[in-house]
């Protein structure tokens, strides 16, 4: 067995569980200030209250693991992209605390609510940023970052930056879809009709322009066997999208939900099939940047524990809170 396959498979699990459950409710908060003020927010706010925070466990879960299994990765990508990250995370501080200062302190409740969307709203720019900076290559001489403070910020992170936001946007409008009734999951449904197409552009223009980042992306989508994939997945990203329109007019309310994170499945799919085997496109592989058998081993065993305990959990919280919520909570 490969460790360092089986790591590279499980950190991108993690990251891939971030972006999906962490990614609705920071649609949310971007969506918020085109939510009416009253029931309607807190019904929103009800909506994701129960599982927010634990959805951020896959990130800790992805950046710890990165540094475990991968140090030479992270030792390159954190110099690279310091100023993104932190304000990631600074993002996120502020989100958090918005979202429960907004209950306690209602004479500021209009204060917290724009925290919440402006931390949501960085949170996320900051992470497309990160993923497009990472997708155009960073430098790297010897075994550590040879780059500038400002390389980060390009024409091509910026696209992917705002990208995401739409992105996360269009999951948070599924979800309110899914988890509201009344006016807000009919309010939801019309963003969702405005947001879906966006996304396809986006998606669409990211997709034209990260083949010329590399001459490995290249090579992978437009030379055998890539080319394969190629003409499989606009057609498959077409069909899923084709059936999240019809379930975002006329659908059971499930469907808009389940078919955007089919939408995001196939984005990952993709980010994958371009990047691999590298873990710092077109400079350092996963096995270069692997920790020591011995050390993946050791970590393998808390993992074969922990995933699993996260995985439970998870499944757990929402099934407690599967229904939909009104004013005052599930229901």
């Amino acid at each position: 067995m490969d460790l360092t396959v089986v790591w590279a498979v499980i950190i991108a699990f993690a990251v891939a569980m971030y972006v999906v459950m962490d990614g609705f409710d920071l649609g949310i908060g971007i969506l918020f200030p085109r939510v009416p003020v009253g029931p309607d927010r807190d019904q929103a706010m009800n909506s994701i209250a129960p599982v927010w925070d634990g959805n951020e466990t896959w990130l800790v879960l992805g950046g710890g693991g990165l540094l475990a299994a991968f140090p030479l990765a992270y030792a390159i990508i954190l110099p690279a992209l310091y100023a993104p990250l932190i304000a990631m995370l600074l993002g996120l501080v502020f989100r958090g605390v918005a979202f429960e200062f907004r209950w306690r302190d209602p004479g500021h409740r209009k204060f917290w609510d724009a925290s919440f969307c402006l931390g949501s709203l960085v949170a996320t720019f900051a992470q497309g940023i990160t993923l497009g900076a990472l997708l155009q290559g960073i430098e790297v001489q010897g075994r550590a970052y040879a780059g500038g403070w400002w390389d980060w910020l390009t024409p091509f992170s910026l696209l992917t930056g705002a990208s995401l936001v739409v992105a996360y946007a269009l999951l948070g409008a599924t979800w309110l879809i899914w988890k509201t009734e009344g006016e807000l999951n009919a309010l939801a449904r019309r963003y969702a009709q405005w947001l879906l197409p966006a996304f396809l552009l986006m998606v669409g223009a990211v997709s034209l322009a990260t083949p010329w980042l590399e001459g490995q992306y290249y090579q992978r989508w437009f030379m055998w066997p890539g080319v394969l994939f190629t003409g499989i997945m606009p057609m498959a990203f077409g069909g899923i999208a084709l059936i999240c329109w019809e379930g975002i007019r006329r659908g059971r309310d499930w469907l808009p939900f389940a078919t955007a994170l089919g939408l995001f499945a196939l984005t990952l799919v993709g980010l994958g099939i371009s990047i691999w085997p590298y873990v710092i496109p077109g400079q350092v592989t996963i096995w270069q940047a692997a920790a020591p058998h011995s050390s993946q081993l050791f970590m393998l065993v808390g993992a074969a524990v922990l995933v699993p305990l996260i995985l439970a959990y998870t499944a757990w919280s929402y099934w407690v809170f599967r229904g939909k919520v009104g004013e005052h909570g599930y229901h």
